[in-house]
């Protein structure tokens, strides 16, 4: 599964929701995590999020 980071708790990540790809956009405030949108293009992420500040977050294998 795809995720990306940005700045003040942003958090995108790509999820299968009613059998159509899309992108979930969740921000982090305190000890919570609240849904801000789903959106099923890059338009639409763009009217939330600042593409240029997503940073993409790697999970490494364990050895």
């Amino acid at each position: 599964m795809s995720r990306w980071v940005g700045t003040g708790g942003i958090e995108v990540e790509c999820i299968v929701l009613n059998g159509r790809q899309t992108l979930r956009v969740t921000w982090a405030g305190g000890r919570n995590r609240y849904i801000v949108a789903y959106c099923r293009t890059i338009r639409e992420l763009s009217r939330h999020v600042d593409l240029a500040d997503l940073v993409e977050v790697v999970t490494l294998p364990r050895r």
